[in-house]
């Protein structure tokens, strides 16, 4: 704003009182106020005749001296302008060609994008400047090569966040354990994101065509004016343009504005934008995942089982390493215990206690007894406890067993199921690069 501006206090007030209404007005309704501007012009500054040259356009009159007044001010705010109140009035049609180039500038990797870039771009993006508009903006971005400097995974996290870590396919549903196994696990997990990928570009590209038989919808083909708009950021830059704005908030990058339009629950038309720029990347993704999910299962595999590790084979557990496993399950399960010599004791003590007694008292005999007996009970839950171990070791031989055979056979069942897997995941990345090849062109 120039120093002619702020001497006059007046005249700002004017221009902002009557621009402010403008903006009101065009939002609503699409159209200018009813009075005539009543403003006066104020030297040096761009606004005065840049409102001027719309209400002429919006009148249908001839706004050629008021542009070329505004422009030698400001070519770049002029433009901006322009093009924003046309967009929020549902008249963007009536930009000249050049405005757009003039007001958006140029984009940057290495820098962050303005408020006005941003608004311009949500609004080509909603239609408010036919496909013409749509184009400029993807060209924009095209003209920047982001997937030479993306990282892959990272476009994948915003399209498809919270993939869980373990993916079990239905032949390991008994042994989720096995679908942790690297050999395994790649080629399911490849699978369930190639699919996760291909319906999440489904929902992009469908919303585009449901918006159509939306009673609301969400472009601005019906030439609806800003209130019919779920976002106004057009009007926040509208309003910071002509002074009336409030500090503008932070400015992102390129590619975090990028990244925040994949993600789920995002504006469509803005996440239709965002696939289009994604497409180079996603390609690549889905024929890596799809080479993963065609990986052919291991023929022998180890995997764990109650804690041992066993040596599966397309003919059955490998005896060897099921042995080791059984030898380590007897040495584990049994209580080494030494000799009984307490009960060796008791009984030394009772038998000496009886001869005792047939020399002199009767309660020596009655001691024996006790002893004796004492000694048989330690003797029997000794014996309890050996068989005990016996029956615990037995039991998880046993179990190691059919486990191992359980796996033997849900790795045939893994490898029967890997031909479907990859037929499904070439069907998925044949979709996928048929969706986002359509591009955001196909939604006018």
């Amino acid at each position: 704003m120039s120093t002619d501006l702020t001497a006059s206090p007046p005249a700002a007030t004017e221009l902002h009182r009557y621009a402010e209404a403008l903006l009101a007005h065009l939002a609503a309704k699409g159209t200018a106020p009813p009075a005539a501007p009543s403003f006066r012009d104020v030297s040096g500054y761009w606004l005065p005749p840049a409102v001027q040259a719309l209400v002429a356009i919006l009148s249908g009159d001839d706004p050629l001296e008021h542009l070329s007044k505004a422009a030698g001010r400001d070519e770049q705010q002029t433009a901006l302008f322009l093009c924003l109140a046309l967009a929020v009035s549902g008249q963007g049609s009536r930009i000249h060609a050049s405005w757009l180039g003039t007001a958006f500038g140029e984009l940057s990797l290495d820098r962050p994008v303005s408020h006005g870039q941003r608004s311009l771009w949500l609004a080509a993006a909603r239609g408010a400047y036919g496909p013409a508009g749509k184009i400029f903006v993807l060209r924009k971005l095209d003209a920047l090569a982001i997937q030479d400097r993306a990282d892959p995974q990272e476009w994948v996290q915003a399209l498809v966040p919270g993939e869980p870590a373990v993916v079990v396919p239905p032949s390991l549903v008994d042994f989720p354990e096995m679908a942790e196994i690297p050999e395994l696990a790649k080629p399911a997990v490849a699978a369930a994101r190639l699919a996760r990928l291909r319906g999440r570009c489904a929902e992009i590209t469908s919303a585009r065509q449901a918006e159509h038989d939306s009673a609301a919808p969400l472009d601005n083909s019906a030439n609806s004016p800003a209130a019919a708009w779920a976002e106004n950021e057009p009007l926040a830059v509208l309003r910071s343009l002509i002074g009336l704005g409030g500090p503008a908030g932070p400015m992102a990058s390129l590619s975090t504005y990028l990244l925040d339009d994949l993600r789920p629950g995002a504006d469509p038309h803005l996440a239709a934008i965002a696939l289009h720029v994604a497409a180079p990347i996603l390609r690549g993704v889905a024929e890596e995942l799809e080479a993963d999910s065609r990986l052919d299962p291991p023929e022998t595999l180890t995997v764990p089982l109650l804690g041992h590790r066993i040596h599966l084979r397309p003919e059955g557990p490998d005896q060897d390493s099921l042995a080791a496993a059984e030898e380590s399950i007897v040495t584990d399960g049994i209580v080494p215990r030494g000799r009984p010599w307490a009960a060796v004791v008791l009984i030394v003590a009772g038998v000496a206690c009886l001869v005792g007694a047939v020399l002199a008292s009767r309660l020596l005999a009655a001691a024996a007894v006790a002893m004796i007996g004492l000694a048989a009970w330690q003797l029997w839950q000794r014996r309890k406890l050996a068989e005990a171990d016996a029956r615990y070791v037995a039991s998880q031989v046993n179990e190691l067993r059919e486990l191992a055979e359980g796996a033997v056979w849900a790795l045939h069942a893994y490898a029967r199921e890997s031909d479907a897997r990859a037929k499904q995941a070439a069907e998925d990345a044949a979709e996928l690069t048929l969706l986002i090849r359509r591009g955001p062109r196909a939604a006018h």
